[in-house]
């Protein structure tokens, strides 16, 4: 797998998919980018698990903090990790290790985290792996909503997107292809 791209294809798999997060590294604080990117998945549908120790107990935008990984109830699809590149790994092999009393299928490290060598073991384990990419960022250029916002998505098309916010072109994510 190429972690310097992505296809669109790719990440569309995973968010029309994949349904449940844990935000590992999740802020209770409004203005850091755990706190809207998971204001925005729950917008969309998405059940989200936030996980930080510091927050065991209270609640972010409605959803009971965990400390850890291991807390989540089952299924969690995606581990999206909101921690350093070195902490990645720590994160990736907790993953590893309850991939399977958790069915998670995807690591996903935030913008501006890449850990290669978490990549490489995840995918030997079996799970899908994006790096150095945001979900909420994604999904609005997927869908086309990140240009509603005056946004340059980078990409000039007539074509419809491939995802569509929830009963946008009567598409829903939840539809496969």
């Amino acid at each position: 797998m190429d972690h310097d791209r992505y296809s669109d294809d790719y990440i569309a798999d995973i968010l029309r998919e994949m349904r449940v997060f844990a935000f590992v590294g999740a802020s209770a604080k409004s203005n850091r980018p755990s706190y809207f990117a998971m204001k925005y998945m729950l917008a969309k549908g998405y059940a989200v698990h936030p996980i930080n120790p510091g927050h065991e107990g209270e609640q972010i935008l409605g959803q009971s903090v965990l400390a850890t990984l291991a807390d989540v109830p089952a299924p969690v699809d995606v581990v999206d990790i909101f921690r350093n590149s070195d902490a990645a790994l720590s994160v990736t092999r907790d993953a590893i290790a309850l991939k399977d009393k958790l069915a998670i299928k995807v690591v996903w490290m935030q913008l501006g985290v890449r850990n290669d060598e978490a990549a490489a073991e995840a995918e030997a384990a079996g799970l899908k792996v994006v790096m150095n990419r945001c979900p909420k960022i994604e999904y609005g250029r997927l869908s086309g909503e990140i240009g509603w916002a005056g946004v340059n998505s980078g990409q000039i098309s007539s074509a419809r997107p491939k995802l569509a916010p929830m009963g946008v072109q009567g598409l829903r994510l939840d539809d496969k292809k």
